[in-house]
């Protein structure tokens, strides 16, 4: 942070101050979550080669001299199959409209996919009211002819007010998008506290560094099958915290699966997951998982809560 603003101070103290919300927006693994965690210098969603591993709308927060850069990650947007995928879509959507400006990440090396062809059609609408911001990443795949080449065709199809390329991954012209996001927010005091970088509950951040590491260990369709809840937080004397949590399943099978052999898979899944919240949380954690078969998770109003989604959005 470059310096120490107070939100309420008015302008001739600090110049004046800018803070909004900026939508990612893109298909599945177009790195909308890599990109959130490299604008805010620290991870605070799900990144991994499975797609579809961001559920809800988690909000990042960073600060750019007298702008608050609050990054909304959405889940990505693809042709949804069931409850669950539609309530994800239309988190997606609803974090679109409710912007102040719309990125739309698309890879250097898939282009204009009909996938992304179908997200312009339904951003038309945004675009009347909400600036539309193109952010081509994973630039380091493709040749530079190649990159111009899709910028223009990308910018033939669709009224883009600004065109980026990056790579989230190593942070190749972040530099000059957060600068172009920064001076392009609307005016207005800061939304969060100058020293908070994502707006979600610590029972959500940490249920979600869990689903990561199983997603990471496990294979298939199953990390599409389960959930993740903290159902108890409790602070100890000593500052740690003991935290419970419940990896919900939709198949007696899969319990087996998750557990692993003797226990070993959930053993080093939540070994990586304490590491990671202790990291995180900056002191000690003492984390309990427990595994429960719960067959008809996907279609229970009240998972759709713990995950931040609504559950009438997943109506057909």
């Amino acid at each position: 942070m470059t310096q120490d603003l107070d939100p309420t101070d008015t302008p001739e103290d600090h110049g004046p101050t800018r803070a909004g919300f900026i939508a990612l927006i893109g298909e599945p693994n177009a790195g909308k979550s890599t990109l959130l965690n490299q604008m805010v210098g620290a991870k605070v969603a799900i990144v991994t080669h499975k797609v579809q591993t961001t559920r809800a709308r988690i909000r990042g927060i960073a600060v750019n001299g007298p702008a608050q850069l609050v990054f909304v990650d959405t889940p990505g947007i693809f042709r949804p199959k069931r409850r669950l995928d539609r309530s994800m879509v239309a988190a997606a959507w609803g974090g679109a409209s409710d912007a102040d400006i719309v990125l739309l990440l698309i890879e250097a090396h898939r282009g204009l996919t009909d996938g992304v062809q179908a997200i312009l059609e339904q951003l038309a609408q945004v675009a009347e009211h909400t600036p539309v911001a193109l952010v081509i990443n994973k630039i380091d795949r493709v040749k530079a002819e190649a990159l111009l080449e899709l910028s223009a065709k990308m910018n033939a199809a669709f009224p883009f007010v600004e065109t980026f390329m990056i790579s989230a991954e190593r942070g190749h012209g972040c530099g000059g998008l957060r600068r172009w996001l920064s001076e392009t927010l609307p005016l207005s005091p800061w939304l969060y506290p100058e020293d908070q970088i994502a707006d979600l509950p610590m029972r959500m951040i940490a249920a979600e560094i869990t689903r990561e590491k199983l997603t990471l260990r496990l294979h298939e369709e199953i990390p599409y099958q389960l959930t993740v809840e903290t159902e108890s937080w409790e602070e100890k004397d000593d500052g740690s915290a003991r935290v419970e949590q419940v990896v919900y399943v939709a198949r007696q099978g899969h319990k087996g699966i998750v557990l692993g052999k003797g226990g070993e898979t959930i053993k080093a899944v939540g070994q990586a997951a304490r590491v990671e919240l202790e990291e995180f949380m900056g002191r000690r954690c003492h984390l309990f998982l427990q595994v429960r078969v719960l067959e008809n998770w996907l279609n229970e109003a009240e998972r759709y809560d713990e995950m931040g989604l609504n559950f009438r959005d997943g109506n057909a």
